[in-house]
């Protein structure tokens, strides 16, 4: 598919709500051309004229492949798409770890294993992992679903920084920050704008440079 025009393109799956639609938002606010990626697509997204791919879970590769097919060259692509379910040790589910790691770990290696081609030389593939997943900064233990699924995404994300390195495709692993979300239950310390404010920044302003490295949507580097 070829563009009309030098228009920036941006990919991102999970955009038909939360930080995925806030994220889109501020793209095309920014002049991006818009493909959400989602189960399905939300009037919102639709309304600022995004190219919105439906029928797509980050765990089907046929349906990312064929979503390969649909997407012109890619200046910045974003695996947004997570699941959460909450544990503690007393109440650990090993089913419920397994459906956590089919979304929060594999679907960023099926994503880059597929979409990443679409990648620009210069281009940056974003994947939203979590703080949750860093083992350094782990001082209050439970969640071990999300966490152990957002520490192996983080995995990912720096395997994929080196293949993707020879491209000149730079990877950079994203903490929104606790948000408030469907997925949080409403519960957090920021909302989805401010938030996407952050990740914008740091997807439009890191380089190849800085590429494996784990970010705030503050700014600040985080720790593994």
């Amino acid at each position: 598919m070829l563009m009309e025009n030098s228009q920036k393109t941006v990919a991102i799956t999970g955009a038909n709500r939360g930080i995925g639609l806030a994220l889109a938002r501020k793209f095309h606010e920014n002049g991006y051309k818009i493909y959400g990626l989602c189960r399905q697509g939300s009037q919102e997204l639709r309304d600022m004229g995004a190219e919105v791919i439906e029928n797509i879970d980050v765990t089907n590769l046929e349906a990312l492949r064929a979503a390969e097919a649909e997407l012109p060259e890619l200046d910045i692509l974003i695996n947004n798409a997570g699941l959460l379910i909450g544990d503690s040790l007393e109440s650990v589910e090993i089913e419920k770890i397994q459906a956590q790691f089919e979304v929060n770990t594999l679907g960023p290696l099926k994503v880059g294993m597929t979409l990443a081609k679409k990648l620009k030389s210069g281009g940056t593939l974003g994947i939203v992992t979590s703080r949750m997943g860093s083992i350094r900064d782990n001082t209050s233990g439970g969640q071990y679903g999300y966490r152990l699924s957002k520490a192996a995404a983080n995995a990912v994300g720096k395997s994929l920084s080196e293949d993707l390195r020879r491209n000149g495709v730079c990877v950079l692993m994203l903490h929104p920050g606790y948000v408030r979300t469907e997925m949080t239950g409403g519960n957090g310390l920021i909302d989805t704008t401010e938030s996407a404010e952050g990740l914008f920044k740091i997807l439009t302003e890191k380089g190849i440079d800085k590429t494996g490295s784990f970010w705030h949507t503050t700014g600040e580097e985080l720790p593994w």
